[in-house]
Parts: structure tokens; sequence; C-alpha cells
């Protein structure tokens, strides 16, 4: 387990891009290697082969979730679901929270084989004090053409999602619950029933990932490392890291055989011991699809 760099408030959403751009005539200046967001600190950063660090977005705090979309940029959440152009440009909001009807916000998110965007909301922050009491939020899908709807309910505290490899079933963590549940996708990207995946004893599930041959890695918030399980539920192994905060994972690297883990700085002795990891996958990964939602204006 190698320590690339440190710093940091709290750290989530890793997301690896290849080099190679998601479309032809793309922004030359798009950021490759990892990219990963500080929730306290603000802003997303790119972390180089050779340990740079650079600033990709300022500012912006609350980032649980990213996804690479096809029109050059990220999508977000955080406040709301938004999409950031690397070369610039206003802000263009995809799902805004709804604070009247208990929404508050987005944490993690992912994308399926289509484009589509699955996002969970929140009841209430988990890390900024909003006065709010804990409450349970939803799960929502963008669709293609940009329009969203509700596809799953009453999850105490949504975190990590993946899809399996044949984009039959959505993995999801409920934090509160220390529950991964998994749903049966449908064609046109509605769920089946929650179902239970995994229960977690030594931590609470947090970020996930999926590998090629369909095991799960989940983030242990408070335990330490992440855990890898069969498609079938069982536990296979921890991959540990210094950290007890260990927030969230992700593949990259050549062939997708670099676990790319992060952490926060809850139980650590200061404030800014967030860090990112790095150790060679039992299995390699799977790529993230591209996001190809339609953005505000494009018709």
């Amino acid at each position: 387990m190698q320590e690339l760099t440190r710093g940091y408030g709290l750290i989530e959403g890793p997301l690896w891009l290849p080099r190679e751009a998601p479309v032809a005539g793309a922004d030359a200046d798009q950021p490759s290697g990892l990219l990963f967001s500080d929730v306290l600190g603000g802003g997303v950063f790119s972390l180089a082969a050779d340990g740079a660090v650079k600033t990709v977005f300022e500012h912006r705090r609350g980032i649980g979730g990213m996804a690479w979309h096809q029109a050059g940029g990220i999508v977000v959440s955080g406040r709301n679901v938004s999409f950031k152009s690397f070369s610039g440009g206003a802000t263009q909001v995809l799902l805004d929270r709804d604070e009247a009807n208990g929404n508050v916000g987005y944490n993690d998110l992912t994308t399926d084989a289509a484009g589509r965007i699955y996002v969970g909301s929140l009841g209430a922050s988990p890390v900024f004090a909003d006065g709010r009491e804990p409450a349970s939020g939803d799960l929502y899908l963008i669709d293609l053409d940009g329009s969203s709807r509700q596809v799953a309910q009453d999850i105490q505290l949504t975190n990590g999602l993946g899809l399996s490899p044949d984009g039959r079933t959505l993995y999801h963590s409920d934090s509160r619950r220390r529950t991964v549940h998994s749903y049966a996708v449908a064609d046109n990207g509605d769920l089946g029933a929650k179902r239970v995946f995994v229960e977690t004893d030594a931590g609470a599930p947090d970020g996930l990932a999926v590998a090629l041959d369909g095991s799960v890695w989940v983030a242990l918030a408070g335990g330490g490392g992440v855990a890898g399980y069969s498609p079938g539920g069982e536990f296979l192994q921890l991959l540990k890291i210094p950290e007890p905060m260990c927030t969230s994972v992700c593949f990259g690297g050549d062939q997708l055989q670099d676990l790319y883990i992060v952490s926060g700085s809850d139980g650590a002795p200061t404030d800014d011991a967030g860090a990112v990891y790095c150790c060679r996958a039992p299995i390699r990964g799977l790529q993230v699809p591209l996001a190809q939602t339609a953005l505000p204006g494009s018709g």
C-alpha cells in the first residue's frame, strides 16, 4: 500500500480518467489520471503519475461523487448535481436539491453503460452542521434526455454506487444501516426491489467499485480499509490503510489493475490527514462509463 498524497480534510469521489479524450475535439487541457475531491476544504484535484497534484476546479465543497461526461467535463454532486466543463464556463445544473421536501443535496453517483446517471439524495448533511436531524434520502436516475425520476426510496445515508459487469445489478451503500443493497436493473434504468447484498461489522460501507469478475470492493468508514466481496456476497479480503476513515475507492492505472483508496481525517491525529493510497488490485476493474445525459440548453 503506497501513499501518494495527503493533507486534505475529507477526500471523496475518486475517478480515473484515461488519457484518451471521451470525444474527438475535447479540450486538450483536460486532466488525466486520478481525480478526487475534498469535501471539507473544497475543490477537485488531479493526481498525475509523477505524484504532482493540480487543482482542476476550485472552491466547491461537498462533492461526494463524480463522473466523466462525454461533453468534456465532469458531473459532480453536492448541493446539486452539476456539469463542470474542463474548458471553463458556467456550471450547469442537471438536478437541483429540494429543501422544502427534505432533499438537501446529493452524495455519491455512478453511470450505466447507456450513460445515464444514478445519484443518491441526502435528507440531512452528514458533514456540515445544518440543524437538521438525520433523515433518509432517495435514489434518482438522470436519463439521457436530461429528465430525472426517483427509482428507490428510504436510504438512511446514501453512499457508494456501482453496477455489475452485465449492468443488471446496481449496488448501493447505506452507511447508517451498515448495509450494501442491490437492485435488479431494468432496460430503461428502473430498479427492482431492494435486497441485502452484504452487512458490514467493522465500519460503515462508503464508496465502492466493481471489478471485471463482478466482485465488489467497499470502503469501510471507520474500518480502516477496503473489503472485497464476491458477486454472491462472500467476504474475500480486507485491504488496510493507516487511517480509520476510509471513504472511497476506484480502479485505475494501466489495464485498471491499480486500486486507489482515499480517506478522511476522522479518528486521525490532525484534521488534514486525508490521503490517497494505491495498491495493485487483486483483480482488474471496470471502467465507469461516460455520462451521456443531455446538458441544459443542448436541445
